[in-house]
């Protein structure tokens, strides 16, 4: 018997091919390990390869913040570039996620697989080349499959934006008198955005310790800890 590897048995991924999850994964499967791909609204993109400045330096900017938020609030977790089945059309692989693990009440769990199925609450996407896609089509997919708080990172425009699901739609958080954003949905998780579009990283962990100390980040803590022992 001829053995058929799965590069002979499926065509590769091309951007604009219109495709279900089952498909798409299937082609995913048989392609290079080193390749980005993503289904957005039935749509697959290919990434480009990732440049310096304009991607991989602010990427790890923001996770290093997201880093130090999950390292002091248990039953929460991070995750880089992680596929994400939201529904039938839609399989992102976001730039970084925040989420409550399942063991704690969050929204979406992980699959035997090992992917994440359903909606993280909070969801990052760093934005150069894909401004028109991470603001629109994604934006839409987010909010539809209820993602809770999305930050697109837009590097060419030097801008971020913080959006809340607010009774179905996504509304901008506003930064306070003192040039922060706190997140609803993670106490605690606060950000200084002209620090971190500086490059200030150190600012930038200085302000999130200020949050990390909060009473509000405390509480929060203790309510995750009873939700995974099975408390009130």
């Amino acid at each position: 018997m001829v053995k058929v590897s799965l590069k002979q048995q499926f065509p590769p991924l091309e951007n604009g091919d219109r495709l279900t999850c089952y498909e798409f994964e299937r082609r995913y499967q048989a392609m290079p390990r080193h390749q980005k791909a993503e289904l957005i609204e039935g749509v697959v993109y290919l990434a480009s390869p990732l440049r310096f400045e304009s991607h991989a330096e602010p990427h790890g900017h923001i996770i290093t913040w997201l880093g130090v938020y999950e390292a002091s609030t248990p039953g929460v977790r991070l995750g880089i570039e992680p596929r994400v089945r939201l529904d039938r059309d839609n399989e992102p692989q976001p730039d970084g996620v925040l989420l409550i693990t399942p063991t704690a009440k969050g929204q979406s769990h992980f699959s035997d697989d090992d992917y994440i199925e359903g909606a993280p609450e909070l969801v990052i996407e760093i934005a150069a080349s894909s401004v028109a896609i991470d603001l629109h089509d994604k934006k839409k997919a987010y909010c539809r499959n209820g993602v809770k708080e999305y930050i697109i990172w837009q590097i060419f425009e030097n801008k971020l934006d913080w959006f809340s699901l607010q009774q179905g739609e996504y509304v901008s958080l506003e930064v306070d008198a003192n040039g922060i954003i706190k997140s609803q949905i993670f106490p605690g998780l606060w950000l200084s955005i002209s620090n971190l579009l500086a490059g200030n990283v150190q600012q930038v962990l200085a302000v999130l310790q200020s949050g990390l100390n909060s009473p509000e980040h405390q509480i929060f803590v203790q309510q995750l800890s009873n939700q995974n022992s099975g408390g009130h």
